[in-house]
């Protein structure tokens, strides 16, 4: 997957994991609020591999003299 693509995956699931705890939290449905918060940590992890991948091929980038 490429950076950008990790990145958009990872906010999607932000969203819809931010989305399902607040319907979670106001119906009182703890099980969705659970399952909200894991796919919240699971998008904030794809996030952070996408800016990853940008961090490393700038790094390279750099390296190699091509800006």
């Amino acid at each position: 997957m490429s950076s950008t693509t990790d990145k958009l995956k990872g906010l999607a699931n932000e969203a819809v994991g931010n989305v399902k705890q607040g319907v979670g939290k106001v119906t009182g449905n703890d099980r969705l609020v659970a399952e909200g918060k894991t796919q919240e940590l699971k998008g904030e992890a794809q996030r952070t591999v996408g800016e990853a991948k940008d961090g490393i091929k700038t790094a390279a980038d750099h390296l190699t003299g091509c800006h």
